[in-house]
């Protein structure tokens, strides 16, 4: 589904306005996984990408996880063709669809780290190492745990 609701997708459609509403509404919803693109209306962004979730009840499974992992790979798909030049990210099914949030952020950076590899000629990833530091700054010695592979990793 790619209308309103109370969660975050509400939000960004009362701060878009009432066109996205309508946008939405024309693209007859969205499978599990798949990604498709709107305008952003009265958003700061120009575009939305629009994917949604599994839905975790339970223990968490496989077809879940792949599911997920299909969210964030077609989203970075319809980037890609699009050519746009920066993307960001909410934590996609840890809310109201219950995924849990620590496996959600090791599939999402995963799946992001291994897109960005596989794509080096798509997406600048200079640009990201480079500005990383100025949003998250962290000890790396206290990250790293002096492990000079992974200090390697973050240098990297």
């Amino acid at each position: 589904m790619l209308l309103p609701s109370p969660r975050l997708d509400g939000c960004i459609h009362r701060a878009a306005g009432p066109l996205l509403k309508l946008e939405c509404s024309s693209l007859n919803g969205c499978q599990t996984g798949l990604a498709k693109m709107t305008c952003g209306y009265l958003l700061p962004a120009k575009y939305v990408i629009h994917t949604v979730g599994p839905v975790v009840q339970g223990q968490l499974g496989a077809n879940q996880e792949e599911e997920l992992k299909n969210c964030y790979r077609n989203s970075l798909q319809v980037a890609t063709e699009t050519k746009l030049r920066s993307l960001a990210f909410p934590c996609i099914s840890t809310g109201v669809f219950g995924y849990p949030a620590e496996s959600a952020a090791d599939v999402a950076l995963g799946t992001i780290r291994e897109f960005l590899d596989t794509n080096k000629d798509k997406w600048n990833e200079e640009i990201y190492l480079k500005k990383l530091p100025e949003y998250f700054l962290w000890d790396q010695s206290s990250v790293t745990c002096g492990n000079p592979f992974l200090l390697t990793l973050l240098r990297w």
